[in-house]
């Protein structure tokens, strides 16, 4: 059964059908909490508790801490993107830590960034320490992830895409925002996880919505991967891709095949002068909505909610 943690600024909570239970624990980061099962098992069972709407939380997710993410993981996006879904390799990129920001906190587009995109995505948190070579597979992955967690992968596509430079324009601060929930997982919630539905909206339109049954690589393929060369600890945090409905969408065929025999400054150019009349980039003032659950509430990560403003 899942076990709903949040955090605030000073204490740990249980989420409980009658309020939150703070968590009498000396933990301070993620990992700390995680192991100390015992003090989260007090809570569940404890009597005292408060209104979850006076909490301010924040992200469930301390940091430092590493940060992985898949790239291009859902058929839906992949095809969105102009390509094939049975031809794209399991690939990663890092975010800093420093992105990571709580779920209701504003995001903030840099002065020199134009086109700020979304992508609702899972986040997997690691529940134990996971070395170079660790045998993850459907029956032990409850063992190394102890939960999942909504986060945003929020993306400058301007500087994304002309430097192909994943690392600078997704790690800007607040452009992970992360939770409300780390949601706890056993091995019999893992037979679940296919059912989880991410949905999107900005300013109440949706724009995300789709199940996790349209994943290409799923956690123990993926996590079996990265941890040929990766090592993991607990509290770290992996992202596991996003599907259509971004900002962000390849243009028509024929537009591709006459723009790939331009300079490369000017094809550039082009697509993002035409992106321009892309209503669909975030602008300031927009809230952006994710709630991520399976289609009958048993499961359910909560709803993040944040809003944008332009640095000053």
């Amino acid at each position: 059964m899942t076990v709903s943690i949040l955090r605030t600024a000073d204490d740990w909570w249980v989420h409980t059908p009658t309020g939150a239970a703070r968590i009498a624990t000396p933990a301070t980061t993620t990992g700390e909490l995680i192991a100390d099962r015992a003090a989260i098992q007090a809570a569940i069972g404890g009597g005292e508790t408060v209104p979850v709407e006076n909490l301010d939380l924040i992200s469930p997710i301390t940091v430092p801490c590493r940060v992985v993410a898949q790239m291009t993981n859902f058929a839906s996006h992949v095809r969105d993107a102009g390509m094939d879904p049975k031809k794209i390799p399991l690939t990663f990129f890092r975010k800093s830590s420093g992105s990571i920001s709580g779920p209701h906190d504003d995001v903030v587009r840099p002065a020199h960034v134009r086109f700020l995109d979304y992508e609702a995505e899972i986040g997997l948190v690691m529940g134990q320490e996971t070395p170079v070579g660790s045998d993850i597979t459907d029956d032990t992955i409850a063992d190394y992830v102890a939960g999942l967690v909504i986060t945003n992968d929020i993306s400058a596509r301007d500087l994304q895409l002309p430097k192909t430079q994943f690392y600078e324009s997704k790690s800007y601060p607040s452009f992970t925002p992360t939770g409300p929930t780390l949601v706890l997982f056993d091995a019999e919630d893992w037979s679940r996880f296919g059912e989880l539905r991410l949905r999107l909206w900005v300013n109440g339109e949706v724009r995300q919505d789709m199940t996790v049954a349209d994943m290409i690589y799923l956690p123990v393929e993926a996590l079996r991967a990265l941890t040929r060369f990766q090592h993991l600890s607990p509290g770290d945090l992996v992202l596991t891709g996003t599907p259509v409905g971004t900002a962000l969408s390849a243009p028509p065929k024929p537009v591709e095949i006459i723009s790939n025999l331009l300079p490369r400054a000017t094809k550039w150019r082009l697509f993002f002068k035409a992106q321009g009349r892309n209503p669909k980039y975030l602008k300031s003032g927009d809230v952006i909505e994710i709630a991520i659950s399976t289609d009958d509430g048993k499961i359910d990560l909560g709803r993040q909610r944040t809003t944008v403003r332009d640095a000053r």
